[in-house]
């Protein structure tokens, strides 16, 4: 079997989708050392890295190998949105391609498309995203529901909704595989923390998302106010991630709660940062209004963080009874929750002890498993034709 992988977003500064398709194309390649894959750098037409050719994962293998299509941005476009005839051809006439960022390429003849379904945020809260953004994915979820071979979802509660948005999509053409933990692919023993500025261990509390309104950071900002005022324990919020969309005046928000001093947004991290972060926490803080799946939980969780988080979306799934669930929308809850796990050390450490376990049920290894069984299934199945 000939595998066409899309990595186009495992560069610099991956989120969510990029680190999908970095650590399940890692675990693939460990586990399967029988069929050939194809790595595309550039991919379909949701999506542009200008230094992808040199920043996007390269693996040294006898069975992999990578294909660009287009030198530039215009050419790379025009050739995923109008495949010219010898399309599968010059893409290594692969059996299979796997999209996964968004976009959704049609009119292969024999090539089955496998599409990475993460969540369906932008029609459920299409005020939490740009319109750029929230068209592009509409855009690639709709070709999917109309032209992929396969729906590999991140989670049950992505596939539910997907389904009940496009009701005659064959659910014996879905599947799901859970994500893991890239700090953990290696065993938790090989991972080296870097301290983050003057933070002191256990000292802290932490979010770790992209920064934008789905991660509901402003309730959460101001559930962290009212915390501060109810407690003798003043330590502070970190907030790391990159800046997404619609949040760019965050800063002005925080100076407005009175709050400067007790939030500290680092940008966007290192690995390094980011495992001495998870390690290190007070606790790990995460009420997003929406997720497909919920990653940093994971990770945090991984860790032995104790974690708060939504009840709603996919989360549950995730995190099970392992964590402390609040409300994302009343932020009372949210700052009852601060005012429990510091006031109260025995049930914080519950949370850790029961979060570790949590966590080693997933892993990239098992993903990679059903990823590699979904290939072989959809090579079995005509194409679809709705």
């Amino acid at each position: 079997m000939r595998i066409g992988f899309d990595i186009s977003q495992t560069g610099s500064n991956k989120a969510g989708c990029g680190y999908f398709a970095d650590s399940l194309i890692l675990a693939l390649s460990d586990l399967d050392t029988e069929n050939e894959y194809i790595l595309y750098p550039h991919f379909g037409t949701t999506f542009w890295d200008p230094n992808a050719e040199r920043n996007t994962r390269k693996i040294n293998r006898p069975n992999i190998s990578r294909k660009r299509m287009g030198r530039d941005f215009e050419s790379a476009f025009s050739f995923w949105e109008n495949l010219p005839a010898d399309a599968e051809e010059r893409l290594g006439n692969p059996d299979v391609i796997h999209a996964n960022n968004y976009s959704c390429p049609s009119g292969f003849k024999k090539a089955r498309v496998v599409y990475a379904l993460y969540d369906l945020s932008f029609f459920d809260y299409p005020d939490l995203t740009t319109e750029e953004n929230r068209s592009k994915c509409f855009g690639g979820v709709f070709s999917a529901a109309v032209s992929a071979d396969f729906i590999l979802s991140i989670s049950e509660y992505s596939l539910t909704r997907f389904l009940e948005t496009y009701p005659h999509y064959p659910k014996e053409r879905t599947g799901v595989a859970h994500l893991g933990s890239r700090f953990f692919s290696a065993g938790p023993n090989g991972i080296i923390g870097k301290s983050v500025g003057r933070l002191a261990p256990d000292k802290f509390w932490l979010s770790v998302c992209t920064l934008e309104p789905r991660k509901n950071l402003r309730r959460l900002l101001r559930a962290f106010r009212e915390y501060l005022k109810s407690s003798e324990i003043s330590y502070p919020l970190v907030l790391a991630g990159g800046e997404g969309w619609m949040e760019g005046e965050l800063d002005t928000f925080i100076e407005q709660l009175d709050l400067s001093g007790y939030v500290l947004l680092p940008g966007y991290v290192s690995d390094e940062k980011l495992c001495w972060l998870y390690k290190n926490c007070f606790a790990f803080v995460y009420p997003s209004l929406y997720e497909g799946f919920g990653l940093p939980v994971l990770e945090a969780m991984g860790f032995g963080a104790a974690v708060i988080t939504s009840d709603t979306t996919s989360l549950p799934e995730v995190a099970g009874d392992a964590v402390h669930y609040v409300d994302p929308l009343k932020e009372d809850d949210t700052t009852r929750a601060f005012l429990k796990l510091g006031v109260n050390e025995a049930y914080r450490q519950i949370l850790r002890k029961k979060a570790i376990t949590r966590a080693k049920r997933f892993s990239w290894e098992k993903s990679a498993q059903k990823v590699l069984s979904f290939y072989k299934q959809v090579i079995a199945m005509p194409k679809f034709a709705p």
